[in-house]
């Protein structure tokens, strides 16, 4: 609320760097939890979010609070400058005052644009054409003079001088900037420089510690899958897996993927207590590179038939919510998708990620598990292979830790929503519309 004013007043938001129809669950996971965190904060809020399909349509938010209208507008980076939706067409038309075009309106009428570049794509790691893509948003709110909040997210690596040059003009034209880990906080310093403000550039928390898991309207068929017994979840990244060459020539890969992760699945089927299952975070079809479940089913088709029968392919959630209800049920996870390993690690299950980028190694020593993280650009296949293995036999340990590091993170978390809603020009008042919980969904 601004000075003076007795009233709450409604607030607009547009949401950026994490669409609503996007297959990567992980990405859903941000944009459901942003939205419902904001609603609960914001009665009646106008929410816009970003996305790559075309044109104004109603979003149904898990958990979102009564009142609010939210909806997506598409907004994406293409050569079609005619295209309404195109980011070209968006910054002319809010150059001439937002003309006809949804979204350049929606910023144009917002209190804040929240980016969160997909939790970990403001870098250029990815590419150029990525990464313009990612800035474009931000670089449009500044334009806009809406105020620009950069929502916790990896920050970096950056190796072009153009690409720091470019998050450093971002960085210092936003409001607020939240890094989602200490070694991001890290990065955002040193690109900074004598321009850091701590009061704007701050260390935050991914906002997914936060999304709830949910059981889904059938459970029958995942129960069926382990018959009650305890069971490890092993996410399978496409992204890797279907394009081994590029694992090695762009994230410097010096472990085999497709020998260290089937050797753990094997390893773990052996045990005669435990179930595996092969658990998809990315939806896309099998013909596309991106497919976890095509990656899932290849690692299976390969298993020694002795152990086989113990493993089981999980089919392609629609909410990351149900996913996060799964991966919370299992003794112990690895995964190679970020927001899968978040999944983990925020419904406290021991939790170990394969890691090839730096974002990782961050958000897990945000909850003191650092040392379950495994890094196949620095260790070779056997290495690999047994420190997954020691990630699964100290599972008791990491879930001890968990339990007594997790709540000041999510208090962290809620923190965080506190403050980006008082920004705005909102008050605080929140209302409890969150969905069931794991247990009494289940």
């Amino acid at each position: 609320m601004h000075a003076g004013e007795n009233q709450a007043r409604t607030l607009g938001f547009c949401i950026a760097g994490a669409a609503a129809g996007s297959g990567n669950l992980g990405v859903r996971a941000l944009c459901n939890s942003t939205i419902a965190g904001l609603s609960r904060r914001a009665s009646g809020a106008t929410i816009s979010v970003f996305d790559d399909r075309k044109g104004v349509a109603p979003l149904d938010i898990p958990g979102a609070g009564d009142g609010c209208k939210i909806q997506r507008t598409g907004a994406r980076l293409t050569r079609r400058w005619h295209d309404p939706d195109s980011f070209g067409h968006i910054r002319v038309a809010l150059r001439l005052g937002g003309l006809n075009n949804a979204t350049a309106r929606a910023i144009r009428d917002a209190d804040a644009i929240l980016d969160i570049s997909g939790g970990d794509s403001f870098t250029d790691l990815y590419g150029p054409w990525r990464l313009r893509a990612i800035l474009m948003p931000k670089q449009i709110a500044i334009e806009s003079g809406t105020p620009l909040v950069l929502l916790p997210q990896t920050i970096g690596p950056f190796e072009s001088p153009k690409a720091i040059e470019d998050a450093r003009r971002v960085m210092l034209g936003a409001a607020a900037v939240w890094a989602r880990d200490a070694r991001s906080a890290e990065n955002m310093r040193t690109i900074l420089g004598d321009r850091f403000d701590p009061a704007i550039h701050r260390e935050g928390v991914d906002v997914a510690f936060l999304l709830p898991p949910v059981a889904p309207p059938d459970t029958a068929p995942l129960e069926s899958l382990v018959d009650g017994q305890p069971f490890a979840g092993v996410n399978v990244s496409g992204l890797i897996w279907n394009q081994p060459d590029k694992a090695r020539s762009q994230y410097g890969f010096k472990a085999d993927y497709r020998v260290f992760l089937p050797a753990l699945v094997e390893r773990l089927a052996r045990d005669p207590g435990l179930r595996v299952l092969l658990v998809p975070h990315v939806n896309a079809p099998a013909d596309m590179y991106e497919s976890d479940l095509r990656a899932c089913r290849e690692l299976h088709a390969g298993l020694d038939p002795a152990v086989a029968e113990r493993v089981s392919v999980v089919s392609e959630f629609d909410q990351p919510e149900h996913a996060k209800w799964l991966i919370s049920r299992a003794e112990w996870f690895c995964g190679t998708r970020m927001h899968a390993t978040i999944a983990g690690l925020s419904t406290g299950v021991p939790t170990a990620a394969v890691a090839y980028s730096p974002k990782t190694v961050g958000v897990f020593e945000s909850v003191a598990q650092g040392e379950h993280v495994a890094d196949p650009r620095t260790l070779d296949t056997e290495p690999m292979i047994d420190a997954l293995w020691r990630s699964f036999e100290s599972r008791a340990d990491a879930r001890a830790s968990l339990a007594q590091h997790l709540p000041g993170v999510k208090a962290k978390a809620e923190a965080q929503l506190d403050e980006i809603v008082t920004l705005a020009g909102g008050t605080i008042e929140i209302v409890n519309t969150q969905p069931p919980s794991a247990e009494s969904a289940a």
